[in-house]
């Protein structure tokens, strides 16, 4: 690549690093510069009582939910992979499929079930069924391949079943637990719906009734300072929890799969454990949502358009996420392309910067970018632009990791035969590498776009006045507690995440 190319390929990556660390430094600088009394000024606002009540309630919801996640997880994984468990791909499907009910309409069916169900318990209830799948996925694709000859030559030397299992299995299986436990943590960090459903006060609810009632961005960036300085912890705990054990053989000897455990009597009580989770899961969400649906179906023609359109807002919904999927593949690229042409620590340093401002709530991106827009830019503020540019900083990374796959299967040494031929760089761009990348492409533009399509608290916040989205539709009526009005958003929402879910699945080998 010439160097004029590639000085423009370097200049795009580090852009789209620079606008993904954009919320971070607003955030930062709008909650201790532009606090009234300053540094003392913030300290003063952040030792009330209210804050220590939010900060204890974050730790209470993850201290419950992290666990039984990692529980639920590694025990239906352990379950379907590594014993004779009756009709274990079914199961493999069942215990996955949660992912295509958004948790804020899986809370939505429980609270029209049980409308006394709320705190803690219900916010630790629904938030364990939405996100154990997160822990269950990658631990069942590893058990699935485990090689099984260390824990065999363990049971050799004498060592008990359960010995062997946590000599030799666990450390393989902690890269997976705990990177699925992270994906709960920030998640929880990140709700809002199940949570105000619940009426169970966050950070990230307090954040929003902050800027509702008071528009005040200080005190809110202040509250999203917190929450930013607890995802940073998170993120840390878990790389030093995450360790360094291997999870592939190399060496002589065939791959051994483990042989089954036969459950024998205890089989009727696992099927009976694992209907549980899928019914609190999958079944009673989606059998409300269905319920009220039937209702909304059956209402008076007139009564049904006194609602928003289903056929507007789906389309609004999809546009905006066909325009987020095609800036964040834009924006994506040149980081992927750098990272599988040239790695270096910068390049590994250029991607990291996208993970960990994607790791922060939509709120804190929607309060960084409007505090932007309002003080620099006002003519961008309620515009569908910085709602995409919002959706862009929350999902690029997976847009990156769809992109580094598909650059993998292009190796260099295709471009630079094409361009001894005569070929430019762009000409063999689009003829050697594009066709070879399209379907991971695609693959991340459809992350992205169902991603997009189910996101609130940011659609919230950044959405322009008269834009309706499937989600804020859906809030809007649940928020008045018109369940049928609220349905066919519901419906909708989880038809277009199904999509999603069944490429996590391929992706976990579960379709196989």
């Amino acid at each position: 690549m010439p160097v004029s190319s590639r000085h423009l390929v370097v200049a795009a990556a580090v852009l789209a690093a620079a606008i993904t660390l954009l919320p971070i430094g607003v955030v930062a600088v709008d909650a201790i510069g532009r606090t009234p009394g300053g540094l003392g000024g913030a300290a003063d606002y952040l030792v009330r009582p209210r804050i220590g009540e939010l900060l204890a309630n974050t730790l209470q919801l993850m201290a419950v939910t992290v666990p039984a996640t990692v529980v639920l997880g590694v025990g239906s994984a352990w379950l379907v992979e590594r014993t004779d468990l009756p009709l274990a791909g079914v199961w493999r499907a069942l215990l996955g499929a949660p992912l295509a009910v958004p948790a804020f309409v899986a809370a939505y069916a429980w609270v029209s079930f049980r409308p006394g169900l709320d705190g803690l318990g219900g916010a630790a209830l629904v938030t364990t069924a939405s996100y154990f799948p997160f822990v269950y996925l990658p631990v069942a694709a590893i058990l699935r391949d485990l090689d099984a000859a260390p824990e065999e030559d363990a049971r050799a030397l004498g060592a008990g079943p359960w010995a062997a299992w946590r000599r030799t299995v666990l450390p393989r299986l902690r890269p997976a637990i705990s990177g699925g436990a992270l994906l709960v943590a920030l998640h929880l960090l990140a709700e809002f719906g199940v949570l105000e459903m619940m009426r169970y006060p966050t950070f990230t609810t307090a954040i929003l009734v902050q800027y509702q009632v008071s528009f005040s961005s200080n005190q809110g960036s202040l509250l999203a300072l917190v929450l930013l300085m607890l995802c940073i912890t998170v993120l840390t705990l878990e790389h030093l929890l995450r360790g360094s054990a291997r999870t592939s053989r190399v060496g002589r000897g065939v791959h051994r799969r483990a042989e089954a455990v036969r459950l024998g009597r205890w089989t009727p009580l696992a099927c009976l454990a694992l209907t549980a989770v899928v019914l609190v899961s999958l079944v009673v969400p989606v059998t409300l949502v269905g319920r009220w649906l039937a209702r909304w179906a059956a209402a008076p023609a007139e009564e049904i358009a006194m609602r928003p359109s289903l056929l507007l807002t789906t389309g609004s919904t999809i546009s905006l996420a066909l325009a987020a999927a095609a800036l964040t593949l834009l924006l994506a690229l040149p980081g992927a392309w750098l990272l599988s042409r040239r790695r270096s620590g910068w390049t590994l340093l250029l991607e990291r910067v996208t993970y960990v401002a994607s790791s922060l709530p939509g709120v804190v991106i929607a309060l960084a970018l409007i505090t932007l827009s309002v003080r620099y830019l006002p003519a961008a503020y309620q515009s569908p632009a910085l709602l995409v540019l919002g959706y862009t900083i929350l999902f690029i990374p997976r847009a990156m990791v769809s992109l580094r796959s598909g650059l993998a299967a292009a190796p260099p040494e295709l471009s630079d035969a094409a361009r001894s031929l005569g070929s430019s760089p762009a000409e063999a761009f689009r003829r050697v590498v594009l066709p070879l990348i399209l379907p991971s492409a695609l693959t991340g533009a459809a992350l992205v776009a169902i991603a997009t399509a189910t996101e609130l608290t940011a659609t919230l916040l950044l959405a322009p006045t008269g834009t309706s989205t499937l989600a804020t539709a859906f809030w809007a009526a649940s928020d008045e507690f018109d369940y049928t009005g609220a349905a066919p958003f519901a419906a909708m929402m989880i038809l277009l995440s199904a999509p999603l879910t069944f490429l996590m699945l391929r992706q976990s080998g579960i379709e196989e």
